[in-house]
């Protein structure tokens, strides 16, 4: 799906937030992401494949 260079993370991958956001509906509460995740303003995500990831916030770095 994705046509960026260099390629969005897979779906799959830790790093999946970091896709481009393709449709964005703020007002809704949701983004869709090149690489077919649904990002939640909760924090929560959900995969193409159907599998739900429980709303989270990154963790600060250590100093």
């Amino acid at each position: 799906m994705c046509t960026h260079t260099p390629k969005c993370p897979a779906a799959d991958s830790p790093d999946r937030e970091a896709a481009h956001v393709v449709a964005g509906h703020p007002e809704q509460g949701w983004s869709l992401l090149c690489n077919a995740v649904l990002l939640f303003k909760d924090a929560g995500e959900l995969l193409p494949d159907g599998k739900v990831i429980a709303p989270h916030r990154p963790l600060a770095a250590a100093a």
